[in-house]
């Protein structure tokens, strides 16, 4: 038996859509609002009638721990409002909750993700299937789970995908996050300020609006501290204090960078450090980089180990004078609409 638990406010766009993708896997609903005056009451009204008001206390883990309270089932799964979900194997998460309750699932989510060259989607794993009677939140925004009785956390990827949307520009614009997140996490750090995680949350808020030079020196604020470089957030912290400092021309100073090499062998970090070469006209380390990429099956960002590092190279090609080999990875990259435009001017 499984629970959703929700914390929804002012959710009218994106309710239904959640709520219409899961609630035929899940069998109980609880949605917890904390102060709509749109009409997300009553969208959740036709899924559930264990619809509970909150009053908002700028606590994150409050909230969730409020819901799960509320559940029914000892099995509960968490979702936002702005999460649809892709796939659901039922068979697999019957099998998770029956092996044993001391297992955290992580379920897949993919990041919708606006670029200069159109959308695109980056994937990551996060915590969000628990039995109620051995986890909790934590943590007064970006919280964590963690264990009741402080033991050690096991988890394990389950087959549930969601689509996620809140990091689009529609949805940054309508929610406001940004001011309400950088409120919470200078508080959090107040608390704690020696927490690297928070100052790396707070460097992920600047980021997402592109106000990348406040966005760096929070990076380095968390990269100031003795850090475990094996942690998951760790990994996303030195790509995107990368890309904060290529997308703010900082090229030079990003080639700092390359310290980090001998923690990170994966995709997403050699396209990193491909661009940050080719933004120093070092070409040939950078293809070298770009072609690492191709050598993995998997890249959190969808494309980074495919057509995105070909295009990259054939860019450089391009700008270097050699014509058919540009040529010959922009073929590789499929479809690819920028890579199709620059072959049509080649072959024009």
């Amino acid at each position: 038996m499984l629970t959703l638990c929700m914390i929804v406010k002012n959710e009218e766009n994106n309710l239904k859509k959640c709520l219409l993708s899961i609630a035929t896997f899940v069998d109980e609903i609880v949605i917890v609002d904390t102060g709509s005056t749109d009409n997300t009451k009553i969208i959740a009204s036709e899924y559930t009638d264990k619809i509970y008001d909150y009053i908002w206390c700028n606590d994150f883990s409050k909230a969730r721990n409020f819901s799960i309270s509320k559940a029914s089932n000892d099995w509960v799964l968490i979702l936002d409002a702005d999460e649809i979900i892709e796939l659901f194997d039922r068979g697999n998460i019957l099998m998770f909750t029956t092996k044993g309750k001391n297992k955290i699932g992580r379920i897949e989510r993919l990041n919708i993700m606006e670029t200069p060259n159109g959308i695109n989607k980056q994937q990551e794993r996060i915590n969000r299937l628990f039995n109620k009677d051995w986890y909790q939140y934590e943590g007064i925004i970006h919280e964590q789970v963690v264990s009741i009785d402080n033991c050690l956390i096991e988890t394990e990827d389950i087959a549930i995908r969601v689509e996620h949307i809140g990091y689009t520009i529609s949805e940054l614009s309508r929610t406001n996050k940004l001011s309400r997140n950088v409120s919470l996490l200078n508080e959090a750090i107040l608390g704690d300020p020696n927490d690297p995680y928070l100052y790396y949350q707070l460097g992920k808020s600047y980021y997402v609006y592109k106000e990348y030079e406040r966005a760096s020196l929070f990076f380095e604020k968390a990269l100031s501290y003795k850090i475990d470089y094996n942690l998951e957030y760790v990994g996303n912290l030195i790509e995107t204090y990368g890309y904060s400092m290529v997308n703010n021309g900082k090229y030079k100073k990003a080639l700092v960078l390359e310290e980090y090499e001998k923690y990170y062998n994966n995709a997403d970090f050699y396209f990193l450090m491909g661009h940050i070469y080719m933004n120093n006209s070092k070409f040939e380390i950078a293809v070298e980089n770009f072609l690492k990429c191709t050598k993995f099956e998997f890249s959190k960002v969808q494309g980074v180990n495919t057509y995105l590092a070909f295009y990259n190279i054939g860019v450089i090609y391009d700008v270097l004078g050699f014509m058919e080999k540009a040529i010959e990875y922009y073929r590789m990259c499929g479809k690819y609409n920028p890579a199709l435009i620059r072959l049509r001017q080649q072959l024009n």
